[in-house]
């Protein structure tokens, strides 16, 4: 069990140690960095990028905790330059990853938008995953309930939301159970540690 609280699961694949927290965990909790040409820490969410990696949790506290004690000099091996908007780059792209992969999803017919089609599928047990977007209304998003044994998202804000639909904003949404709906739950865990969730600001329902 990590310091969270959150069990470890050994099933899910490949584990990597965290240079912050001296943790090993699976890799789909922790971001990649690679060291670029000119010796620059580059995050690889998409863990596509050549050279060695190091592995961070997907944190707010453990990138901060990275930076600060110049942890990734030591992880390299090497002399290294840290952004000093790193965090805020590494949210950046995993958000970006997110909405694709719900955009995805909506693309294959396994995800619906609105409230009235969210409530359908949930009515209908067709919904395994309950998105909402952070700054919508507390009291309309009430009135959903997630799916029994499905999954909650909420970290995603009505505008990255309704890019995923081709919408300017969205509060509501569901995905299918199978296709993208683990890569999309394992990606919104990841987000969610290096984003503070707030609450409703009013948004209209959409």
């Amino acid at each position: 069990m990590t310091r969270g609280g959150v069990q470890k699961d050994r099933s899910e694949g490949s584990e990597r140690k965290c240079i912050a927290t001296g943790e090993t965990q699976p890799k789909q909790g922790l971001i990649r960095f690679v060291m670029g040409p000119e010796g620059q820490v580059v995050p690889d969410v998409m863990e596509k990028l050549p050279g060695r990696g190091v592995y961070v949790t997907s944190s707010h506290s453990a990138l901060e905790t990275a930076v600060k004690k110049k942890l990734f000099a030591r992880g390299f091996k090497s002399q290294v330059q840290v952004s000093s908007g790193l965090a805020g780059e590494v949210e950046t792209q995993v958000a970006r990853r997110l909405v694709g992969l719900i955009s995805l999803a909506r693309k294959s017919g396994d995800a619906v938008a609105g409230f009235e089609k969210v409530k359908d599928w949930l009515a209908k047990e067709e919904a395994r995953v309950l998105i909402q977007a952070s700054d919508g209304s507390g009291r309309g998003k009430s009135k959903l309930s997630t799916p029994y044994k499905g999954k909650f998202i909420g970290c995603l804000t009505a505008d990255e939301l309704g890019m995923a639909f081709g919408r300017q904003t969205v509060i509501h949404a569901a995905l299918a159970s199978g296709g993208l709906s683990k890569r999309v739950v394992d990606e919104a865990q990841r987000l969610q540690g290096l984003r503070e969730t707030v609450g409703g600001s009013g948004r209209t329902e959409g």
